[in-house]
C-alpha cells in the first residue's frame, strides 16, 4: 500500500512572493525516496482560521502531512495555535523544548518572542531540528516544521 502526503506552506512572505518556497520540493524529494506520494502543496498566508481549516481538510485527506512556516519567534508565526485549534486542543510552553531553545541563546537573549517557539499544542512530541536546532513537533499525522532553509 503506497501512503498519501499534503504539504502545507504557511506564510504572507510566500504568497507575495517575497521569499520563495524551496521547502516543497525538499519534501517531495525526501518522501518520494520513501515510497510516499506528495498528493498536493497547499500555500496558505498567516490567517488562523484559514491554517486550521486547511490543515484539517489536508490530514482527513491524506496520511501525512508536513507543515512548513510559521512557528518562529514573530507576531505572525501562528501555526502553532492553528494547530492546536485543528486539533482542539491547548497549546503552552513545552519543557524540552524550552530549555533546548534556552541553550541556543546567550544569557539575556532568550527574551519572550522566542520564547513562544517554546509553545507547543498538548500532546505533541517533539520534532528534532538539526539546521536550527528551534524543534518542530508532530501530532496525529501532521508534522509542523519551521520554514527558511533546510
Amino acid at each position: 500500500m503506497t501512503h498519501s502526503a499534503a504539504v502545507l506552506v504557511i506564510g504572507d512572505e510566500i504568497l507575495s512572493g517575497r521569499t520563495q518556497d524551496t521547502n516543497s520540493s525538499h519534501i517531495a524529494r525526501f518522501l518520494g525516496a520513501l515510497g510516499i506520494d506528495l498528493r498536493e502543496v497547499r500555500v496558505v498566508g498567516d490567517v488562523e482560521d484559514e491554517i486550521a481549516a486547511a490543515l484539517n481538510a489536508l490530514r482527513a485527506r491524506y496520511d501525512f502531512v508536513f507543515t512548513s512556516g510559521g512557528i518562529g519567534p514573530t507576531h505572525d508565526d501562528i501555526t502553532a495555535d492553528a494547530v492546536a485549534r485543528a486539533f482542539g486542543v491547548g497549546i503552552g510552553p513545552h519543557p524540552e523544548a524550552f530549555a533546548l531553545l534556552e541553550k541556543r541563546y546567550p544569557p539575556g537573549e532568550f527574551n519572550a518572542m522566542r520564547q513562544r517557539m517554546a509553545r507547543i499544542p498538548h500532546g505533541a512530541a517533539l520534532v528534532e531540528n538539526r539546521v536550527s536546532g528551534a524543534p518542530g513537533f508532530h501530532i496525529g499525522n501532521v508534522y509542523v516544521m519551521a520554514g527558511g532553509r533546510w
